[in-house]
Parts: C-alpha cells; sequence; structure tokens
C-alpha cells in the first residue's frame, strides 16, 4: 500500500508533465500560425511567377527546355517529421504516398526513388518496401524551410539523371482544422504548359501585356526554377503546419489521460489521508478511554 508521501510525489510529477503537455500544445498552435503566414508571404510572389509563365507561354509555344527525359521511373518526394509526439502524422503521409504509388498508379517499390524529408517518415517508408535514396532533415522553423528546399533543389538534378526519373511527385500532409489533417499530392515534373496557359475567354487583368528584355529561354528556366522552389516550399510549410495540428491532437489526447491519472491520484489521496485521520482519531479516542478507565480504577482502589 502506497504511503501519503509516495502519492504526494506521484500528483507533484503528473501535475509537472500536464504543465508540459499545456506548454507543448500552446507552442504547436503558435507554430501552425508561423507557417501558415510563411505560406502566406509567398502567395502573392507565386502569382507573379505564374503571370510571367502565362505570358512567355502566350507567345508561342514551349520549348523542349520544359520536356523531361524518356525514362519511365518517377521520383517522389515525402514530407515527414523528425520529431515524435505527433499521433499517426508520418504513418499516414507514408501509407498514402504508397497507397498513390502502387495502387492509384500501378508502381512498383522498385520502380519509386524517394527523397524523404523527415527521419520518421523514412522508416515507415523503408517498412512498406521503399528504398529511399536521401533523407532531409525537417526544418525546425519558419525561418529553416528556405535551407530545406534548397537541398531538395541541389538534390533534384543529379537524382533525375542518376536514377533515370521522369516524373516527381509531392506527398504531404496539409492541415484542414485546428487539429485535423488530410494526405495531400502534386506533380512537381515535369512541368505541364497547360498549367499555366491564359484561358482565351480570359482578358489579361492589367492594362498592358507585360513586355521583358531578358532571353526568353533564360527567362522561363529562371521562372521554373522559382515555381519549383515555390511548390516545394508550400508544401514543407504546410506539412509542417499539419505536424503540429498532429501534435495537437495527441496533447488533447495526453491532457485528457493526464487529468484523469491525477483525478485518482488525488482521490486516492484523500481517502489515504482520510484514513490516516481516522486511525489517529481512534487511537487518541483509545487512549483517553485508557486513561479514563485507569483513573477509574484508582479511585476504586
Amino acid at each position: 500500500m502506497q504511503t501519503l508521501e509516495s502519492l504526494k510525489r506521484q500528483i507533484d510529477n503528473v501535475e509537472d508533465l500536464s504543465s508540459v503537455v499545456k506548454t507543448m500544445k500552446t507552442l504547436a498552435a503558435v507554430s501552425i500560425r508561423q507557417y501558415e503566414q510563411a505560406v502566406e508571404s509567398l502567395a502573392d510572389y507565386f502569382s507573379t511567377v505564374e503571370c510571367g509563365l502565362q505570358i512567355l507561354l502566350r507567345e508561342q509555344p514551349v520549348t523542349s527546355s520544359v520536356e523531361l527525359t524518356s525514362a519511365h521511373r518517377v521520383g517522389a518526394i515525402v514530407f515527414g517529421s523528425d520529431q515524435g509526439m505527433c499521433g499517426n502524422f508520418n504513418e499516414q503521409v507514408a501509407t498514402f504516398a504508397a497507397s498513390h504509388l502502387c495502387e492509384e498508379l500501378k508502381l512498383k517499390q522498385a520502380d519509386c526513388s524517394l527523397l524523404v524529408v523527415g527521419s520518421r517518415a523514412s522508416s515507415h517508408l523503408a517498412d512498406a518496401g521503399f528504398t529511399i535514396d536521401e533523407e532531409i532533415a525537417v526544418a525546425s522553423s519558419a525561418s529553416g524551410i528556405t535551407d530545406v528546399v534548397q537541398k531538395l533543389l541541389a538534390a533534384i538534378a543529379p537524382w533525375r539523371v542518376e536514377k533515370r526519373i521522369g516524373r516527381i511527385l509531392l506527398y504531404w500532409n496539409r492541415r484542414q482544422a485546428v487539429s485535423s489533417y488530410t494526405g495531400h499530392w502534386q506533380e512537381l515534373l515535369p512541368v505541364r504548359p497547360e498549367q499555366f496557359r491564359l484561358p482565351h475567354n480570359q482578358k489579361w487583368p492589367g492594362k498592358s501585356l507585360p513586355l521583358h528584355t531578358m532571353d526568353r529561354e533564360i527567362l522561363f528556366t529562371r521562372l521554373i526554377q522559382q515555381y519549383l522552389f515555390v511548390s516545394l516550399f508550400q508544401a514543407h510549410a504546410e506539412s509542417l503546419a499539419g505536424e503540429n495540428a498532429s501534435r495537437i491532437a495527441s496533447m488533447h489526447a495526453a491532457e485528457r489521460n493526464v487529468q484523469t491519472r491525477l483525478d485518482e491520484l488525488r482521490s486516492e489521496y484523500h481517502q489515504k489521508r482520510q484514513t490516516v485521520i481516522t486511525e489517529e482519531l481512534l487511537d487518541v479516542v483509545t487512549g483517553v478511554e485508557a486513561l479514563m478507565r485507569g483513573d477509574a480504577d484508582d479511585e476504586v482502589a
């Protein structure tokens, strides 16, 4: 049977744990907003890049610079997490990517090459039979997303040549609500002209069409590079927001479990304390009765 002191220590420990859970929950909520702001900050920039591509494609048909090799292998970039305490976040994105590649696209694991952002998602994909060509650490804050994207861009070109990859897909979890998310995918390469062609019945938003003095091929290449950068940045930032949404859900569950355990310990502590007090009172009453009997015996004698 536990003593009052041991129960009190357990209560203190669980209260400390409750404080940690609440702090992590708050930090996750703050982080979500930070990553959402990072995505929002690129919205206007992406719109500008998109308009630039629309103008170039309007001028003349796209050249072979956007066509990829005839290779049939598919490359997948999967965004997960390095840290734990985020529920089944990594398992879900790994399952989503594997299901899309193998069931919807009818590919075999051997036909796929993977770059994975986040060690925990990497382990799930390896368990599913995929070979991980490279693993990159997740950004620890919004300011670190650019570094991760630059690493991905630097890895993509040699990766495509070495593995003869003709198509690259992105997979990540996108936040849907405060504490929920869903799997999402996007084709990164090849860049398809129809993505950016201005519909014939749609007018240009400005008063006149923009002009450019830079060589068209150079400008087109640089705009494509910026399109790739923004796409990877958005996927990683949204994945980080989804990770923290999952962490909030996990902290909600942990908070309930901690509170349940705390209530149990407090109830046990109060019952134990009441038992100790009752026993002490009974000892006092027994002692008083013994003294009274002793005095009565003395008077009789």
